[in-house]
């Protein structure tokens, strides 16, 4: 316990004083997804949104929420190719026909797939994350029966990608490892590429119902109070902290809201994890 400890010392820290010299690019490009991790980012709260941008990196690039538009907005993406920056992916990467339907810019009159975006950064990026279980691991974007053959990040690149999935992730897990790889490099990571502060302990290792499994008590219907393993609950084959940081600013989080995890940080989610609830 002292390890995880530590760890959790050193992203508190690095949260509340990020050098300013050490103040890095980040390009954020949305592939082919649904933006949640984007949204749920804007979400964050101590640290926010206003601190990691103001604080900790200088956000160049972003598909929903930069100001500047068309080839203007491209502009930027190349321009910061040539700096040192953080490249954050979410959504998978289509590839069929060239990654024609995942377009996320017009440059030039020329179309830009997600494709062709992420490997022009990834090529330069100091560090490159794959955030959310789209781009970390193909998530929904790559489920059966995958018509624009999506990958994952890692797969798509075949390069070292770290991954922090969740359907979407949480702003902490995300804004937490860039303070990690701006203060103090990359963080120790499992055999998947997860940070092991955020990733090591499964859910139903610090679940609030936990007493129930070990007295064998098992809720029978959505609302009961007791452990939901039975109702479907994938918490002891899910390793995330979503039981101590919770979400939505710490207020709750699925299990304590009577819905059973879904596994939505695994990989193979969501072919490998249905039915999502024995009824």
């Amino acid at each position: 316990m002292a390890r995880k400890v530590c760890q959790r010392e050193v992203i508190t820290s690095a949260l509340t004083k990020v050098e300013t010299d050490k103040k890095l690019n980040l390009i954020w490009l949305e592939a082919c997804g649904c933006s949640g991790n984007i949204i749920s980012l804007l979400d964050a709260n101590n640290p926010d949104v206003p601190y990691l941008l103001t604080q900790m990196v200088t956000m160049t690039y972003n598909n929903s929420i930069m100001g500047a538009e068309g080839d203007k907005a491209f502009e930027k993406f190349l321009e910061t190719l040539d700096t040192e920056f953080i490249l954050a992916v979410e959504g998978s990467i289509t590839t069929r026909d060239n990654g024609l339907y995942n377009i996320v810019a017009n440059y030039n009159g020329k179309n830009i797939s997600a494709a062709e975006a992420v490997t022009l950064a990834a090529g330069k990026a100091k560090y490159v994350l794959a955030v959310g279980t789209c781009a970390s691991y193909g998530g929904i974007s790559a489920a059966r029966p995958n018509p624009s053959l999506s990958k994952s990040v890692p797969d798509f690149l075949q390069q070292k990608v770290i991954r922090i999935p969740g359907c979407p992730a949480n702003p902490q897990w995300v804004i937490s490892t860039i303070a990690h790889l701006i203060s103090h490099g990359l963080p120790e990571l499992d055999a998947e590429g997860r940070p092991l502060f955020l990733y090591d302990a499964t859910i139903h290792t610090y679940c609030s119902r936990r007493s129930f499994f070990d007295k064998k008590i098992f809720a029978t219907k959505l609302g009961d109070k007791e452990c939901l393993f039975n109702l479907g609950c994938r918490g002891p084959i899910t390793r995330s902290d979503c039981p101590i940081r919770k979400w939505n600013d710490r207020i709750n989080w699925p299990v304590e809201d009577n819905t059973p995890c879904i596994g939505c940080v695994n990989k193979g989610f969501p072919d490998a994890m249905e039915p999502f609830i024995n009824l």
